[in-house]
């Protein structure tokens, strides 16, 4: 697992036996918690060394703008990247005035466990400093899925001499963060800084407000203590200044004896609130957690987690490292969207800044289907985020001379913040994927509420953009040109057969809500011969079909192109986003990712099982997953065409993405889909 073989196979638990410095980054990742509101990476809380540092808030960022050589109408003007918030998570450790450093002395144990089923991350470390002292350490840290707070527990004791201890717990803004490559998974290199407002420190409390520069927003971070000790612990007065609080806490103990810290973060931010709201609210999570306290705070963890757990959990028998990853992709598909709260879902969840930080369909497509079926408020609360932002898409679809609601490719805040049409604009399907979730969810839920404050208007919106985008041709058929699908090796094409499949969907959903929703519909303008355009255009979808080859082409013309030089193309030369011209790719048959063979799996209502055979038999040969989100779909068709080995091949590279490090960049953190 990710090259490091000190992680162990358990059912329950990710455990890391022993510490490995050139994985920190990774580790970082897989070890993160998160409740959907709060994002802490899995660092180590003496805060150093670090591969890669981050804490983040759903929702808070910073805008850059996105320079073009040559400008063209519709391109967004500026990006948004998901910000590196004040660290909370900091807890420096003396031992007879030297600093305990991994780095330094000898690290005689070190053992890290994510808990799948406490829902916390626990260390256990014996460490001898340079000078021949040696303590035990023991850390455990969560991300409450109960309160929309943090919290740390964190023991010293001395082994074998008395131990002289000091202990400064920080609260930390405007951490340094590493140079970043030149790969487009990764985050923007954006220089961010977090401006000074107001700080203060009374008692163990420290309080520090902050704001963006570009996007205005104010965020407040504060911590809170409790201390236990022998007789003589001194915890001294907290202080603060722009970017720093602190806390010391100084204690002499025996062999035997402990020092026990108890840490409570909380976290606030908005766009309009004020830096006095947002302190005393911090300050109110702060008090909230001290009277609930950590025992309080475990429970209410362990509680939530055994009822998710009851509907959610999925057995293996005969593999017990998938048995480990299912459960370990299932705890982390809840931390990103449990308390999301009306806010996206990232495409890396909250455990890293990659795609910096921006919400994709994947959440409609790959996550929202999970959570409908597990956790269906937070699946309801994401959908309610697309409907919030439905003013921004409606505005994009005006610019963009369409009716209705073109949703944003990708985005933080509802905004189109991808700058590559092709592969950003064009790929319109983002809209009925958003439609297909809540289809989904509310053939689940049944939520009649929900449909009439929200679904319905989504429905309408997105099958007004449908109607508007495609066209009744000559032969009656109505096609949908110029559009991109899921592949990203191809783009602008004609009838790409799973937006058109998506859109039909989309369309026959809307003239369905609104009938059960007439009074609603009738106040969005829908009336009879709307609707039933929907159905007519619905009804009419062209979906191409290759007679020659007994296929339908991913696209109109697309099995017309020239198969890639797959021969000649070497192992180091995937992905080939970073090695080959995107113009030569679109002219090419390959296949970043399950295009056509996801319109099998979503649509499959749409195809006899001889044609998905077919179809999976030729897409096989051509898809080279350069994109986390085939495996899985690939996964699915196989086994239901029969390819049970290839199929359960497929479900291991789905399952084992971030643990084995598939893609090399786990680091950037974990591939939420």
């Amino acid at each position: 697992m990710i090259d490091h073989p000190s992680f162990s196979v358990e059912p329950w638990a990710l455990r890391e036996t022993e510490l490995n410095l050139d994985v920190l980054a990774q580790s970082g990742s897989v070890f993160a918690l998160a409740n959907g509101h709060i994002g802490l990476r899995g660092n180590l809380d003496e805060g150093e060394p670090n591969g890669l540092p981050g804490s983040y808030l759903n929702g808070l960022y910073e805008t850059r703008p996105l320079p073009y050589a040559e400008t063209g109408y519709g391109y967004p003007e500026a990006g948004q990247v998901v910000a590196n918030v004040t660290n909370g998570t900091i807890i420096r450790l003396l031992v007879d005035d030297e600093p305990f450093d991994v780095r330094f002395g000898e690290l005689k144990n070190h053992e890290r466990t994510l808990d799948f089923r406490a829902g916390v991350l626990r260390r256990r470390v014996e460490w001898r400093s340079p000078a021949g002292r040696a303590v035990h350490i023991t850390s455990v840290r969560m991300v409450s899925f109960v309160r929309a707070v943090a919290a740390v527990l964190y023991e010293i004791e001395p082994l074998e001499r008395p131990a002289r201890l000091v202990l400064q717990s920080e609260l930390v803004a405007n951490e340094p963060l590493p140079y970043w490559s030149d790969d487009p998974r990764t985050a923007a290199r954006v220089k961010f800084l977090l401006r000074a407002e107001q700080h203060s420190g009374r008692d163990t409390r420290v309080v520090l407000v902050h704001s963006t520069e570009g996007s205005g927003l104010r965020m407040a971070a504060g911590m809170d203590h409790i201390v236990e000790g022998p007789p003589g612990t001194k915890t001294g007065q907290a202080e603060s200044d722009s970017d720093l609080g602190r806390v010391t806490i100084t204690a002499e103990l025996e062999p035997g004896q402990k020092l026990r810290l108890v840490k409570f973060l909380a976290y606030g931010w908005s766009s309009q609130r004020s830096t006095a709201a947002l302190r005393d609210q911090v300050a109110a999570a702060l008090a909230e957690a001290r009277y609930t306290g950590w025992e309080g705070l475990l429970a209410g963890q362990r509680g939530y987690l055994d009822d998710f757990w009851e509907r959610a959990d999925v057995e293996l028998e005969g593999d017990a490292e998938l048995q480990q990853a299912v459960r370990f992709a299932l705890f982390h598909t809840l931390q990103a969207g449990a308390r999301g709260e009306r806010r996206a879902i990232a495409a890396k969840g909250l455990t890293g800044p990659g795609y910096n930080g921006h919400a994709f369909w994947d959440t409609e497509t790959f996550v929202l289907p999970v959570l409908t079926y597990t956790v269906p408020d937070a699946a309801r609360d994401a959908l309610r985020w697309r409907h919030a932002t439905l003013g921004l898409a409606r505005d994009r679809a005006k610019q963009l001379g369409l009716e209705g609601a073109a949703f944003p490719w990708r985005t933080i805040a509802g905004e189109e913040c991808s700058s590559y049409w092709p592969a950003g604009t064009a790929a319109f399907h983002v809209n009925a994927d958003i439609a297909h979730a809540l289809a989904r969810y509310q053939a689940a839920a049944a939520d009649d509420a929900f449909e009439r404050e929200a679904g319905l208007e989504l429905l309408v919106e997105t099958a007004r953009l449908w109607r508007s985008l495609g066209h009744h041709d000559s032969q009656g058929r109505f096609r949908i040109d110029g559009v991109t699908g899921p592949d990203e090796y191809s783009a602008i094409a004609d009838n790409n057969v799973y937006t058109n499949l998506m859109a039909q969907h989309n369309l026959s959903s809307a003239a369905d809500a609104a009938e059960r929703q007439p009074e609603r519909a009738g106040e969005l303008g829908v009336d009879p011969e709307e609707a039933a355009a929907w159905r007519d255009a619905a009804k009419a979808i062209f979906i191409p079909y290759d007679e020659k080859l007994g296929v339908h082409p991913q696209a109109e013309a697309f099995a017309e192109h020239q198969v890639w030089d797959f021969t000649n193309t070497t192992p180091e030369q995937y992905p080939l986003l970073l090695h080959f011209p995107y113009f030569d790719l679109y002219r090419k048959q390959v296949l970043k990712q399950a295009d056509l063979v996801l319109a099998l799996h979503l649509r499959g209502d749409a195809f006899s099982q001889e044609e998905k055979a077919r179809d999976f038999a030729y897409y096989e040969t051509l898809t080279v997953r350069d994109s986390s989100l085939s495996a899985c779909t690939q996964a699915v068709i196989a086994a239901e065409v029969g390819h049970l080995e290839l199929a359960y091949d497929y479900f291991g590279e789905a399952a084992l993405i971030d643990l084995d490090n598939l893609e090399h960049n786990t680091r950037d953190g974990l591939h939420i889909a």
